[in-house]
């Protein structure tokens, strides 16, 4: 089961604190930012399933870090509930028209608080926001995220990644296992982006496959990091013995045993517009 990223922006060290605390012991993997700047550049690096955004921010207030999110390919689909001081139904209205999730004022429940972002997560993979797996967007959003760049955008390239060696992988090691390398695929695919890519860029899981859309002018670099982290890192997904084979006995004693080689992601589709 893969395990749920969540960002708090929180400026006030106590209530960052308590929750951080708590959401770590529910088995969340927990990031925090105390500024507006700092929860808009850890939800382009951590991609997380969800973001707890206090209104009454230094800098930037949550208003406008969440018009930002919005705007930006790879952190549009977030789930964002707003944590604010505020209670009154103009506060709740602008934050609800800017794409805001969920609105909780403080002094709250952290129980309650568990609740509404376990359904925001849930509500998400349910009407194929992300994919519950990869944590990546999917779906008919991420079709029309696709779909909006290629006619705004004068030039991008697409690339699609398929996992070889995938299905055997899952055969012998089981769905749990196999779940775990498609989330540290997602991993992969999206460092090397934020690492590589611009703001405007997308990442994305459609029919099985990882999608990238960059506006790189030279997309070589990023997609050597992709192929080459994921290519190293699923070998610690297997066995020693299946490492030092370099693959999978599969049918062994019959008339169809081979050996299936180690997973690598490969390039399934490349295209420059």
């Amino acid at each position: 089961m893969q395990t749920k990223r969540l960002l708090i922006v929180e400026d006030d060290y106590d209530v960052a604190e308590m929750l951080l605390m708590y959401f770590t012991a529910k088995q969340y993997e927990v990031y925090h930012a105390d500024t507006g700047m700092g929860g808009i550049d850890l939800a382009r690096k951590k991609l997380p399933n969800l973001i707890l955004l206090d209104v009454m921010l230094p800098e930037l207030n949550g208003y406008e870090v969440c018009a930002h999110l919005r705007n930006v390919s790879l952190t549009k689909h977030i789930p964002v509930i707003f944590l604010t001081q505020k209670d009154g139904r103009a506060d709740i209205v602008e934050g609800l028209e800017l794409g805001a999730d969920d609105y909780i004022a403080k002094p709250f429940d952290v129980d309650e608080l568990r609740l509404r972002v376990q359904r925001s997560i849930e509500r998400a993979t349910r009407e194929s926001l992300y994919d519950s797996k990869t944590g990546l967007p999917t779906g008919p959003m991420a079709e029309e995220e696709i779909a909006r760049m290629k006619v705004e955008d004068e030039a991008f390239t697409e690339m699609r990644f398929s996992i070889s060696g995938f299905g055997a992988f899952n055969d012998k090691y089981g769905f749990m296992n196999a779940d775990t390398v498609l989330e540290f695929g997602a991993k992969c695919i999206y460092e090397a982006v934020t690492e590589h890519g611009t703001p405007e860029d997308f990442v994305g899981y459609l029919d099985g496959k990882f999608v990238i859309v960059t506006k790189v002018d030279d997309p070589d670099e990023m997609l050597a990091h992709t192929v080459g982290q994921f290519n190293e890192g699923a070998r610690a997904f297997y066995t020693f013995i299946d490492v030092d084979n370099n693959g999978i006995l599969v049918n062994e004693g019959t008339a169809n045993e081979h050996l299936e080689p180690l997973m690598q992601l490969e390039v399934h589709q490349q295209a420059d517009v």
